[in-house]
Parts: structure tokens; C-alpha cells; sequence
């Protein structure tokens, strides 16, 4: 595994670390079965399965560390055990050796959990800003692809040149960024305005299917085919203008992270040592600010993305 696994006072190390310790278990449930398929389920408690591994004992101490280990056995008392960010209370529920040297001895282990003291793990880093965007204008295409807007596709399109456009979304320029809000914009105003026209072609039926007295019948079957056609697309739409909204955000993030810093001269090289602690980031502060040249001359407000550049201080390099 690479890593301490430490239970009580023995700490495993060489042959006796296990290649995996699974760890979880279920979720206690009492499941209702109602009249009409319906379902109603109570969640009991976690019930957490034990952990249990093994492993190798070698050298002179093998079998004084497979006997304290059965002696833990033969106490049944809660004991601590620990590997990577991993922590429990358990008592050891069954502990084997097979004896064929002194000096060898595998074995095997198994751990009922009293309480599982690791620190919960409530929250995850979201992914780069960068695979965001990519994959909500990926999204973003499928969903127009459905509703077949010609005037919209376009206004995706731009989205997605305005994209390609962007080296890094963690230090783009603040015209870099408005470049990509602005036909998020226009594209949020054309599927406003489809919605509307879809909604009012769905309240505007008179009867069951939208078919009135002495309506002719080719009136008729064109009004039932726009029904359904707005019916169909504005869950597309709906989905498009969620997606929409959470790449304006992600962007108008970009700006409400960086700092901004007013400097009388200097130069980039020592700004970004100072911010990053690193001098060849200064590429990341010459591509927030459209700049080329690391000397700055006379008073200067600087935008200081909170990301560092990796580029080795190559400022064409993405």
C-alpha cells in the first residue's frame, strides 16, 4: 500500500502491510412496499463492515508480533486503528497464524468496527474551471442541438470560439472574460425568447389538442404538430438555460477572485514572487492585464489572478 498502517501499539511495515484494507458498509433500511408500486424507506443507521486484511510476519520478532496480536484477540477490547486519513475504534473479531517458521509467519486479520472516528468528508474541490467550461459547452451543444434553433446554434458557436480563445480561465485578461459573457448574453436572450414563444403556443389551446369547432382540419393538425414541437423542446431548453447561467457564473468568478493591486513602477517578476513565491509566474499577471513587457512603468492597477502560471516564465506558451 505504501502507507502506516498502525493497529494499537504494532505498526505494519515490509511484507505485513496488506495490499488493500476495503472499508464502508451499508445503510440500514426498513422498506415500506405500498398498494400501486410506491415505496416507502426509513434509513436505520450506517452499519459499517469489517475491516480485514493480511499479510506476512518475517524476521526475529515475527512470532512475538503475531502472539501480542492474538493476545489483543483474547482481550476484546476496543483498540485504535489508523492508515492514511483513515481512523476506527475496532475490536479484533478473529486473528490467524499459520505457523511455518519462526521467522514466517502469514496471517490474517479481521476488525469489527466499535466507531469510525475519521474526519467526514463533506465536500469536494470542483474541477478545474477550464474541464468545466469544456464540458458545459460540450452540454450546451447537445442541448441545441435538440431544440434546432438556427439563431441560437450560431450564438453557441460564438460561445465556443470565445472559449477556444481563453489559454486559461485562472488568469485571463478581463476582456478575455467579457469576450465569453457577452454571447453567453446574447445567447441567454434567444432562449428567453424561445421559451416564451414555446410557453404561449402551450397555453394558447382552446380544447383537448388545441382542436375548435369549425377550425379546418389542416389548421387543425398544424396547430396539434406545434403543440407537441414546443412541448418537446422546452425541456432542452430549460436544461440549455441552467447550463447557460452556471458558465456566466463560472466566469464572473474568475474576476471576483483576483485581487487588485496599485503599484508606482516595479516589475512583474517581483510581484509574482511576492504573491506566488514563484518569479516566472509573472507571465499569469501579464496575461490578466493584456500585458507583454514584465517592467511597468509609471502607476499601474494590476489584476493578480489568484492561480499561479506554469509556463516556466514563457509568456506565449499556454
Amino acid at each position: 500500500m505504501g502507507i502506516v498502517v498502525q493497529l494499537e501499539s504494532v505498526q505494519f511495515s515490509g511484507m505485513e502491510v496488506p495490499e488493500s484494507i476495503p472499508f464502508g458498509g451499508d445503510q440500514k433500511l426498513n422498506v415500506h412496499e405500498l398498494i400501486g408500486g410506491a415505496r416507502v424507506i426509513d434509513a436505520m443507521g450506517r452499519s459499517d463492515m469489517p475491516l480485514e486484511w493480511s499479510g506476512i510476519f518475517v524476521g526475529d520478532t515475527a512470532l512475538d508480533r503475531a502472539r501480542y496480536l492474538d493476545g489483543l484477540r483474547v482481550a476484546g477490547k476496543a483498540v485504535p486503528l489508523t492508515w492514511s486519513e483513515l481512523s476506527y475504534s475496532v475490536v479484533i473479531q478473529s486473528f490467524k497464524a499459520d505457523y511455518r517458521f519462526v521467522s514466517y509467519i502469514p496471517y490474517s486479520i479481521t476488525c469489527e468496527v466499535v466507531q469510525d472516528q475519521t474526519q467526514p468528508q463533506t465536500s469536494l474541490a470542483p474541477p478545474p474551471l477550464d474541464d468545466q467550461m469544456d464540458a458545459d459547452m460540450d452540454a450546451a451543444f447537445g442541448y441545441g442541438g435538440l431544440i434546432g434553433d438556427s439563431t441560437l446554434s450560431g450564438l453557441l458557436g460564438g460561445i465556443n470560439t470565445a472559449i477556444a480563445g481563453v489559454s486559461s480561465f485562472a488568469n485571463a485578461s478581463q476582456s478575455a472574460l467579457n469576450a465569453v459573457l457577452l454571447p453567453i448574453a446574447a445567447a441567454q436572450t434567444q432562449l428567453t425568447t424561445l421559451i416564451a414563444a414555446a410557453t404561449n403556443t402551450l397555453q394558447n389551446v382552446g380544447t383537448v389538442g388545441g382542436i375548435l369547432p369549425n377550425t379546418p382540419t389542416l389548421t387543425a393538425a398544424n396547430a396539434l404538430i406545434g403543440q407537441a414541437a414546443a412541448f418537446n423542446s422546452l425541456p432542452p431548453m430549460y436544461a440549455l438555460q441552467n447550463t447557460l447561467g452556471r458558465m456566466s457564473a463560472n466566469v464572473g468568478s474568475v474576476s471576483s477572485s483576483a485581487n487588485v493591486q496599485t503599484v508606482a513602477g516595479g516589475n512583474l517578476f517581483q510581484i509574482a514572487a511576492d504573491t506566488y513565491g514563484d518569479a516566472d509566474s509573472w507571465t499569469a499577471i501579464a496575461k490578466a492585464n493584456g500585458l507583454s513587457d514584465p517592467v511597468i512603468s509609471g502607476l499601474a492597477s494590476l489584476k493578480i489572478p489568484a492561480a499561479a502560471d506554469t509556463t516556466g516564465g514563457l509568456l506565449g506558451v499556454n
